[in-house]
């Protein structure tokens, strides 16, 4: 297997950390049709920088779910129906009636229709909402999208894996959290996995 070595100066990053570090990947991994002499003579092509430029940037993550495509008979089938209402129409449970609104207790909520894991419960606080409220999602388990329904313009959470609608993310209320930001949740949209 050749080696792809290529050196934190060719990042366009201000990081320190950066310069100081080297990456090396298979490089059949970075580009099978490009080669090691090439690379090494252009300091690896554009997708490889921007590959690695990500991990400085934080946009890069490693444990982003597998996609989950069924059908709406094959979600019907899993789900129940409060749960096919939620996570596949993008319904919303009554505040204060949800199995995990006040539950602290240690460990992971996965998706409810996927299993894919989502919050930690480190992340989880008392926000007063009727929902679960988490201040941050595991890295690359949760995906946003501009929601316009009702009238007004939210933000939309999604799991990564399956698209199932898990609530909607707010900002800026002022709870005492390293994020300030409240993903409020549906309970039914989770499955929570204790610790052990």
């Amino acid at each position: 297997m050749s080696i792809a070595i290529i050196s934190a100066k060719h990042l366009t990053t201000t990081t320190s950390l950066a310069s100081k570090l080297v990456y090396l990947r298979p490089f059949s991994a970075i580009s099978p049709s490009a080669s090691r002499t090439s690379s090494r003579r252009t300091g690896a092509n554009s997708n490889n920088l921007e590959y690695l430029s990500s991990f400085w940037n934080g946009r890069r993550n490693m444990s982003t779910p597998a996609a989950v495509n069924k059908s709406e008979e094959e979600w019907r089938a899993v789900l129940s129906p409060k749960q096919f209402e939620v996570l596949r129409l993008k319904g919303t449970e009554r505040p204060g009636t949800g199995e995990y609104d006040k539950h602290y207790e240690e460990g992971v909520y996965g998706c409810a229709g996927c299993g894919a894991p989502l919050y930690k419960s480190t992340t989880k606080f008392k926000s007063g909402c009727g929902w679960p409220a988490f201040f941050d999602a595991i890295p690359g388990a949760v995906k946003r999208h501009e929601d316009r329904t009702l009238g007004m313009t939210r933000i939309e959470i999604t799991c990564a894996a399956c698209d199932g609608h898990l609530g909607h993310v707010f900002k800026g209320e002022g709870f005492p959290t390293p994020t300030d930001e409240r993903h409020c949740v549906n309970s039914v949209s989770l499955k929570f996995h204790e610790e052990k």
